[in-house]
């Protein structure tokens, strides 16, 4: 048997689809399944049913698919030790991270990792949370940054950083220093993203602790809008302190901190459940757990007297 004939089935039967299998593979569809095809006269056993949705495996087809994963992992894992004792880790990381993150991290990532990792190749991608937990389940995608979600299947999510809402107005509004209570922010007009945004759940979910719900001016979806929209009078925003940081007039806006318990939202580091990492997505991982705090919270390395990691 060929590896790279198991890797395309294992990658087919993953996705239940040739479609989307080539597409992640980078194969044409024809050959792919040539390959796969090739493999079951070889066998003597269809390992597929074809049908309209897509393709399931067959009873033969399942065990080479759990064999097939364990094979594939074993070829990873010796690449790895390899590379080690080659002289460090090696390898090609896919990293999702939604647009604001990504506005505020990519540099500084990239610049850590090509200084501690220089045998990584890193290539970063943006997308909304569960488009990239989708990504992470299909392989074409190793690691995520994402908001704030309830457990997946086939995904194992870790918190990373806790990141508390402010109210954000226009500059307009006059400058007040007092937090506001979470009763005075339900009486309030806010711009909001549609459901099921994150910050949209978490909003409505700890009101509704209290007996309250949101007062929308308007539903507007991504950081630009919503900032727009709030400059222009609409109403207030509840957004993290980096997404006003990082917007392109950021002295257009005033922010309030809201009174405990506050709305917080959680940054979590997602990798798949069921597909075995590298050691160059395991090292990513590290660089970014051990950086991210700093980079999302400038302050966090004077106030623990450790310089930050990510320079």
């Amino acid at each position: 048997m060929d590896l790279r004939q198991i890797a395309y089935f294992v990658q087919v039967a993953e996705l239940g689809s040739f479609t989307r299998a080539s597409v992640v593979l980078d194969v044409a569809q024809p050959a792919l399944s040539r390959q796969v095809r090739l493999l079951e006269v070889e066998l003597g056993q269809p390992l597929l049913v074809r049908n309209g949705r897509g393709v399931t495996p067959t009873e033969a087809g399942r065990v080479l698919l759990e064999r097939g994963r364990g094979l594939l992992h074993q070829v990873e894992s010796l690449r790895d030790e390899l590379a080690r004792l080659g002289g460090g880790t090696r390898g090609k990381v896919a990293l999702g991270m939604p647009p604001t993150l990504s506005k505020l991290l990519t540099v500084a990532l990239v610049r850590s990792a090509a200084r501690h990792l220089p045998g990584v190749t890193l290539s970063i991608s943006e997308g909304l949370s569960t488009v990239m937990l989708e990504a992470l389940v299909a392989g074409t995608l190793d690691v995520a940054l994402v908001y704030d979600l309830p457990q997946q299947p086939g995904v194992a999510l870790e918190t990373v950083f806790e990141e508390p809402l402010l109210l954000v107005s226009r500059a307009s509004a006059g400058a007040d220093p007092r937090p506001v209570s979470l009763q005075e922010l339900a009486r309030l007009p806010l711009v909001i993203p549609r459901r099921p945004n994150t910050i949209r759940m978490r909003v409505e979910d700890t009101l509704a602790r209290l007996g309250h719900a949101p007062t929308i001016a308007m539903e507007a979806d991504g950081v630009d809008a919503i900032l727009g929209l709030v400059a222009d009078g609409v109403g207030h925003a509840l957004l993290s302190a980096n997404a006003v940081r990082t917007a392109a007039q950021p002295l257009r806006y005033l922010t309030r901190s809201i009174a405990p318990p506050g709305v917080v939202v959680r940054v979590m580091l997602a990798t798949s459940a069921h597909r075995p990492s590298t050691q160059a997505q395991r090292s990513m991982v590290a660089l970014i757990r051990s950086g991210l705090p700093a980079a999302l919270d400038p302050g966090r390395d004077q106030r623990d007297g450790q310089p930050a990691f990510w320079l």
